[in-house]
């Protein structure tokens, strides 16, 4: 039963790896968003079942977060955001998505060369976890350097947080007050971050980063 409790973990963590990987090479907004709230979900059932095996109901609440905001309410509100402000649907990658998939697969091989040897006396279940976690943010933080469009940085921001929330679920769980804490913190980060697109799509008539680095040279 032991096993197939691991196996299961490492299945679930793999998969929100591999859905990393679509994140990276998806390059329309639509799907962009779709394959968001396909990696929350996933994050949730990883959770969930870390919950089960910890015999930790604090997790349930977790998972339970993860479903309902990031699955749910912010993919809504992303749709919302990107009809009301008529954004591009096409995300221009830097550097292209071949180089950015084959960057990605040697964070990816990273992650599993520094964490694996540096956790070999943890928990089975830390142990995956934490390697898979690591490749979970650095992917989220390659996404955020390689996208052009301020929306999809937002995506690969929130994709690095799950990143975060499977390390700490893997690691015994996390007091339930962090747990709230965080949630409540990404949301209001979401918000914000909302606002200010909605002003720079008034002020500048795009959300384009490089398009506003231009403009920024040409008004010095």
């Amino acid at each position: 039963m032991a096993h197939l409790s691991l196996d299961i973990a490492q299945l679930l963590a793999g998969s929100l790896v591999l859905v990393s990987f679509m994140l990276l090479y998806q390059d329309r907004l639509s799907g962009l968003i779709n394959i968001f709230a396909l990696h929350a979900f996933v994050l949730a059932l990883s959770v969930a079942w870390q919950a089960y095996v910890q015999q930790a109901p604090h997790l349930y609440v977790t998972a339970g977060i993860a479903l309902v905001f990031k699955a749910i309410v912010i993919p809504f509100s992303l749709r919302a955001i990107i009809k009301r402000l008529r954004i591009h649907r096409t995300v221009e990658i830097v550097g292209g998505i071949g180089w950015t998939m084959l960057i990605g697969m040697f964070l990816m091989a990273l992650s599993l060369v520094v964490m694996l040897p540096a956790t070999a006396a943890a928990d089975p279940f830390a142990r995956e976890d934490l390697a898979f976690a690591l490749a979970i943010v650095l992917l989220g933080l390659l996404m955020m350097v390689t996208r052009r469009n301020a929306v999809s940085q937002i995506i690969g921001f929130m994709s690095l947080e799950n990143g975060l929330i499977l390390a700490a679920a893997g690691a015994d769980g996390m007091p339930l007050v962090v747990e709230i804490s965080v949630a409540l913190s990404v949301l209001v980060a979401f918000i914000v971050i909302g606002v200010f697109l909605f002003r720079i799509r008034e002020r500048f008539d795009t959300v384009d980063l490089f398009e506003l680095d231009r403009v920024r040279g040409e008004r010095r």
